[in-house]
């Protein structure tokens, strides 16, 4: 059985109907779970509201680097993460591709969100893109022994990988792996530690080979978890064990 480890059910162009649907083939496909997390605290109600109906979907909250306008002080980001029903704080983290104007906005937002898993004991949902040296530095700082996490849709280098390992974070490939562009990611995806890898199809967007250019979907992380295992040289049933059990060992509180 396969975990989405991270996913955007509330971004799918979907009616209620068809999310259902959606929902009913990954699990036909052997997904067991799925995490939808949240990109942004002011649209976390409906987000929650969309999904609350499926048993085997749990949420994180937290704001995206991106949605600058929408970042909350820390107080407000606390009320929200606390609530029984969240697993998971974030996602949140740096993105320096799409904005370096907002440096400081996303670094304040980040180390927020970093003391606010921390407090809460919940693992944090990290976002990085072009900020390698600044991801790594600010968690150093900021975390301490209760701090967890895992770097999401993963696509830096294999020294970063090694730097987050070393940090005990866990690291998350995405369909990007399958791409034929992404030789280093590949060699990534064959260095991490079994134990420490999670998969995700962050859908709707970067839908794995062959799916490549359509809408993504929780039920295509199968395509992600059989291209690594080939990868590997390791069966896809074992792969599929370890990465559900490693995404209920740092989602702890996520009900089997």
């Amino acid at each position: 059985m396969f975990v989405d480890s991270h996913c955007h059910l509330d971004k799918l162009d979907k009616s209620p109907e068809e999310l259902a649907e959606a929902v009913n083939f990954a699990h036909q496909r052997g997904v067991e779970h799925m995490l939808c997390v949240a990109v942004s605290v002011n649209e976390f109600d409906d987000m929650y509201e969309t999904v609350s109906g499926f048993e085997n979907v749990s949420v994180s909250c937290g704001v995206h680097p991106c949605y600058e306008d929408e970042m909350t002080d820390y107080d407000t980001l606390f009320e929200y993460a606390s609530r029984d029903k969240v697993v998971a704080v974030g996602e949140t983290g740096l993105d320096y591709y799409h904005s370096t104007e907002t440096k400081d906005v996303q670094q304040r937002s980040f180390i927020d969100h970093i003391k606010v898993a921390s407090q809460l004991r919940k693992p944090l949902i990290i976002h990085t893109r072009n900020a390698r040296e600044d991801t790594i530095a600010l968690y150093k700082t900021h975390m301490n022994e209760h701090t967890s996490g895992v770097l999401h849709c993963f696509t830096e280098s294999i020294e970063m990988a090694q730097q987050a390992l070393d940090l005990g974070l866990y690291i998350s490939l995405s369909g990007i792996v399958t791409f034929k562009s992404a030789k280093e990611l590949q060699e990534v995806a064959k260095m991490i530690p079994l134990d420490r890898l999670l998969i995700e199809t962050d859908s709707p967007w970067l839908a794995p080979v062959p799916y490549r250019g359509k809408p993504n979907q929780p039920g295509y992380v199968v395509e992600v978890g059989e291209f690594i295992a080939q990868l590997r040289g390791i069966p896809v049933e074992t792969l599929a064990k370890q990465t559900t059990d490693n995404f209920y060992q740092l989602f702890n509180t996520v009900k089997k």
